[in-house]
Formats: structure tokens, C-alpha cells, sequence
């Protein structure tokens, strides 16, 4: 397989199986902040076509003479949801949310489909744009993952598993300053590609060393479902960012 397919492989299933699970389990757990489409007129029906245009575009994402259509749906689905985490920022219902942070995350997968849509573009100029808009999105969504985890550095110690030396809190606030360093780099554009693949790669231990011990040990358990897949759609989104040729 080529190399800059495996970043669409890892969006593509990550979201398929992100749309499957909100389908089959239709609980705040699963859905977290996009819980709020619920309450939209007719919001169950908007909530599911939204999931099931999830599935369908990362199924065509795979493919070539598909993957710049479904680049496309999933630049809607997630600019949909990103707006949807939008009533939680109005009324600060935590920390995280205060600062934005269910709202870039969404954001971050919107990015990833902005990315494979400027990878589709024949035009090279045009390309280059929206490759652009790509690497910045994810800039400023690093950012965000910073502030994330540097407001809630105790609860993200906690996640780490506590067999990895030397110390949970040691590798919270290693991989705060990591994001941190990212962003910067991506945004200003100084060995960009290196830190969206190396955020990429962190982002893909916390999903194989956190999230997955997680299911292994509590299966039943809809929200870390939801945090697994949605770790692993966000490091698809960074690999896709990175593997753009210009940007």
C-alpha cells in the first residue's frame, strides 16, 4: 500500500465505524456534543443521514474515482457537527468546552476532508489553497488540543496507563507541550509535514496504549467507543494533512 493512501485508510474506517456505533447506539455516550442535533426539528432523521453520509463517505474515500465526491459529503458531515458543538462554547458546560474544544475537535475531521479534497484537485494552484486551509485548521485545532489537556492535566495523567514510566503525569505534560509544538510549527509552516506526521503518530499510541486497554477491559462502555474511534479519526486527519505535497 502506498504511503499516502494508509492516512485515508485510517480516516476512512475510523469513520465508518464512528457512523456505525452512533447508529446502533443512540446515547449521549456514543454522540457526546452531538447530542444537541437531537434537539433540532427533526433532528433524529438529520442525526442519522448525517451518520449514514459519514459511512458512505468513508467508504468512497477508499476509492479513487469516488474519494474526491466523498471528500466532499465529509466536508459537510463535519463541518455539520463542528457547528453542533457550538451551544456547549455559548454555555460553557465545562472547562473544555469553554475553550472550544468538542468544537475543534470536529473541526480537526473537517480539516482531514479538506485535505483529501485539495489531494483530489487537478488544479495545482487551486490545490495548493486548499491545502492551505487544511494546515491551518489543523494548526489551530492543535491549539486547542493543548489548551485541552493543559486545563485538564490531572484527568489526562490519569488516562495514561501508570506501566509506562517514569510517571502518568510526566507523559500528560510531555504530550501537552508536543501539541503545543505542533501547533506552532504547522502554523507558522516550519517543518509542518514532520510535526502534523508526529502528532499523528502520538495521537495513534494514545488510541492503541489509552483507549484501546479501555475497550479490552469495559467493552459495554459506549463512551470509550466513541473516544477510540474519534482518536484514530483525528490522527487519519493529521497523516492526510501531512501527506499533501504542497500546502
Amino acid at each position: 500500500m502506498k504511503a499516502a493512501l494508509r492516512g485515508r485508510v485510517v480516516f476512512g474506517t475510523s469513520a465508518v465505524l464512528f457512523g456505525v456505533i452512533a447508529l446502533k447506539w443512540h446515547d449521549a455516550d456514543t454522540w457526546q456534543n452531538l447530542q444537541h442535533i437531537w434537539n433540532l426539528p427533526f433532528g433524529t432523521i438529520i442525526g442519522e443521514c448525517l451518520m449514514a453520509a459519514q459511512i458512505a463517505g468513508g467508504i468512497g474515500m477508499l476509492y479513487p474515482r469516488t474519494a474526491r465526491l466523498a471528500s466532499a459529503v465529509l466536508c459537510v458531515v463535519y463541518l455539520c457537527f463542528s457547528l453542533a458543538c457550538v451551544p456547549d462554547i455559548v454555555a460553557a458546560a465545562n472547562i473544555y468546552d469553554k475553550y472550544g474544544g468538542s468544537f475543534f475537535l470536529f473541526f480537526s475531521l473537517f480539516c482531514g476532508a479538506v485535505a483529501l479534497y485539495a489531494a483530489t484537485e487537478a488544479d495545482a494552484a487551486r490545490a495548493l489553497v486548499v491545502g492551505r486551509v487544511a494546515r491551518v485548521g489543523l494548526g489551530i485545532s492543535a491549539i486547542s488540543f493543548t489548551l485541552g489537556q493543559a486545563l485538564l492535566l490531572r484527568e489526562t495523567a490519569h488516562l495514561v496507563p501508570k506501566w509506562i514510566p517514569p510517571s502518568q503525569m510526566f507523559w500528560a505534560m510531555l504530550t501537552t507541550i508536543a501539541f503545543a509544538l505542533a501547533a506552532v510549527a504547522i502554523l507558522i509552516n516550519r517543518q509542518a509535514r514532520l510535526a502534523m506526521r508526529l502528532m499523528a503518530l502520538m495521537l495513534a499510541m494514545f488510541g492503541v496504549l489509552v483507549w484501546v486497554p479501555h475497550l479490552r477491559a469495559h467493552p459495554e462502555a459506549h463512551f470509550d467507543w466513541s473516544e477510540c474511534v474519534l482518536t484514530f479519526l483525528v490522527t487519519g486527519a493529521a497523516w492526510m494533512a501531512a501527506d499533501l505535497r504542497s500546502f
